[in-house]
């Protein structure tokens, strides 16, 4: 009895383990399966994570070009100083050569601020001191550019027409954008905006300030003049319309209301 008892025992436990070197095998099948396809796909996994993410392109920003003293213009105020503008002619080429024909003439020196406007800007230029004023020279095609009309800003005037731009020009006290691409930006304040934001304020002022003296720096504050052929303090550019008074927002050669 012992003995068939000692059999199955020893049977038992022959069979058991058989199973676990079976179990044994079928794990050691499966991990080595799973390490081989851990291998296969390892690379893959690997270039994806170390993927570059390529930046979308940005547009290039132009540097504002250096001034030179050829388009330094320099305008000594009443307000006690003297405020330097940078020309851009690369944004406004025939704007530039006018300014600076009159500033070589003398004709901006003692011209009054007749329109000044809290928060908005300051308008000069005109020899009558109205806004209706102009030179003997012919008025300008626009040259409408992409130079904002921010704080310190430098800009022509003119009436509603575009290409109605003659020696009216104003400085922008506070950005006002809306006049982008409406008005030739021809210039920014490089120095003394402190003085700009001196001037006397009204439409027109109580007190003007005034325009003392212009120059272009490379030719020095003591330059001779140039004078203008048949040039006229008096009375509109030649063969131009007067400048019709309008209600506008925008600096103009008739200021609203007059």
């Amino acid at each position: 009895m012992y003995s068939v008892i000692g059999f199955h025992l020893t049977g038992s436990h022959s069979s058991g383990t058989a199973n676990r070197h079976t179990e044994s095998n079928i794990l050691k099948t499966f991990l080595t399966a799973f390490m081989a396809l851990l291998a296969v796909a390892s690379p893959a996994l690997a270039k994806k994570k170390t993927k570059k993410v390529v930046p979308a392109p940005v547009a290039a920003v132009v540097p504002d070009p250096v001034p030179t003293p050829d388009n330094l213009w320099h305008i000594s105020l009443s307000t006690g100083g003297t405020v330097v503008i940078q020309l851009r002619p690369d944004k406004a080429p025939t704007h530039i050569a006018r300014i600076k024909t009159l500033t070589r003439a003398g004709f901006y020196d003692g011209l009054l601020f007749h329109r000044v406007i809290e928060g908005f800007m300051a308008q000069t230029g005109d020899p009558q001191g109205t806004g209706q004023g102009g030179s003997s020279l012919p008025d300008l095609k626009a040259e409408f550019n992409d130079l904002p009309h921010v704080r310190g800003a430098v800009s022509m005037a003119r009436a509603t027409e575009p290409n109605s731009a003659n020696s009216q020009f104003f400085i922008v006290l506070m950005p006002v954008l809306r006049l982008d691409h409406n008005y030739t930006a021809f210039g920014r304040v490089v120095g003394g905006m402190n003085f700009v934001d001196a001037i006397e304020r009204g439409e027109p002022p109580a007190n003007p300030s005034k325009i003392v003296h212009a120059w272009i720096e490379s030719d020095g504050p003591d330059a001779a003049k140039v004078p203008l052929p048949a040039i006229s303090l008096t009375t509109p550019a030649a063969g131009a319309a007067p400048a019709k008074p309008v209600a506008t927002d925008g600096p103009t050669q008739a200021p609203p209301g007059k």
